[in-house]
């Protein structure tokens, strides 16, 4: 079941434009997103993982003063961001791919819950190790208890998905030095869950 991240970026490629398009609500992840800049200190660097093509999170985190940057595994996705935003650097990557600074705002809404089951944990350290000290993380996961993987179509592509599970999350927020200030499933009776993490230490 498990889907390769260079697999996934192949098939995210081919839709793409999907999220580039006036077809997509740019509203996605934008309320939530405001609500962690409430809790946020300080503006400063900040990074959209998964960033994809829409630029929305990106355009709202300029706004609020932030110098942001993009990384996404997906080539094509990466292709129309550029042309969205030509004076934002982009890089590519996820999974292997090092933070060279840390950040006072990270976003990875609907991203890495793409990440191998196998491999999200050390993800999620990852970014949690990115962060400045009192800096925010908002990301998204499964409203789920336990860890689980799927795939499921999506504009004719085999997307994959998987979950550690909520309590898992919360022990590894907490095992980073970072403390949970919001947990909500946002669209019941759909199973979608962010949460807004601050670094403590």
């Amino acid at each position: 079941m498990t889907m390769t991240p260079s697999d996934q970026a192949e098939n995210y490629n081919k839709i793409a434009s999907h999220w580039n398009s006036d077809k997509f609500n740019r509203q996605n992840g934008i309320k939530q997103h405001k609500k962690a800049l409430r809790i946020a200190k300080t503006t400063g660097n900040a990074i959209d993982v998964g960033c994809g093509s829409s630029g929305r999170i990106i355009d709202l985190l300029l706004a609020h003063g932030y110098s942001v940057e993009g990384l996404d595994y997906s080539a094509e996705m990466l292709n129309l961001a550029r042309k969205r935003h030509p004076n934002v650097n982009f890089h590519h990557g996820i999974c292997q791919w090092q933070f060279q600074q840390k950040y006072d705002f990270i976003s990875a809404w609907d991203s890495i819950w793409h990440v191998p089951l196998n491999q999200q944990k050390a993800v999620l350290v990852k970014l949690c190790e990115a962060l400045k000290n009192e800096g925010i993380l908002i990301f998204t996961s499964g409203a789920v208890d336990e860890a689980g993987e799927v795939t499921n179509p999506c504009f004719g592509q085999d997307l994959y998905h998987a979950v550690l599970g909520i309590p898992n999350l919360l022990r590894i927020i907490d095992e980073s030095s970072c403390v949970c200030r919001h947990l909500e499933n946002d669209d019941w009776p759909e199973r979608h869950l962010y949460l807004i993490v601050q670094k403590t230490a």
